[in-house]
């Protein structure tokens, strides 16, 4: 068992239950982790799609999928069926241990970081981007060519913005420290 999820079960779930005072059914967990990157500058290039394809597998432990283009829009120059972007889900053990290194060990790489932000969706999601893929220490950073952005997508079963984030403070999720309104 992943180290996160052994830790959302011997202390966050029992947590979350007592200060809620909810059925442990409708404590908030983790369902999933979509990673998605956006190509279309890369489309044009094979090989650079192949690139990016290999980064976000050894990012994520498992194999992304090509997102393809529904139409053709002549203003963008962009045609039916070309790639635009790569996405891969995290479920499970992955998901777990994706969110342990992201927390632990990619977070401090990231330059002049001071937290993520305390927005959601309002539906108990969570979503941020990260605009280098360099952060991340499973690269080579010799063989990344091309500096390339990501979203990362994180969903929860909570039903508001306010149990998502419980849920990921607990995991160790770095936001942003809220400051004294107090001015002196």
């Amino acid at each position: 068992m992943s180290r996160y999820k052994n830790k959302y079960i011997e202390e966050i779930r029992p947590l979350l239950q007592k200060k809620y005072a909810i059925n442990i059914m409708e404590v908030p967990v983790l369902k999933k982790i979509v990673v998605s990157m956006g190509i279309a500058e890369a489309a044009k290039d094979k090989n650079l799609i192949q690139d990016h394809i290999k980064e976000l597998t050894l990012l994520s432990g498992q194999k992304p999928i090509t997102v393809k283009s529904k139409i053709a829009i002549s203003n963008f120059k962009l045609r039916e069926g070309q790639p635009i972007g790569l996405m891969v889900t995290l479920r499970g053990k992955r998901m777990y241990d994706f969110l342990d290194r992201f927390c632990n060990i990619v977070c401090p790489r990231i330059r002049d970081f001071r937290g993520f932000s305390t927005k959601g969706d309002g539906r108990g999601c969570y979503n941020l981007g990260l605009e280098d893929q360099q952060v991340y220490p499973e690269l080579n950073l010799d063989e990344v060519k091309r500096a390339q952005g990501m979203n990362i997508a994180l969903v929860t079963t909570a039903k508001d913005d306010e149990g998502c984030f419980e849920l990921l403070k607990m995991f160790g999720f770095p936001f942003k420290q809220e400051r004294d309104k107090h001015v002196i």
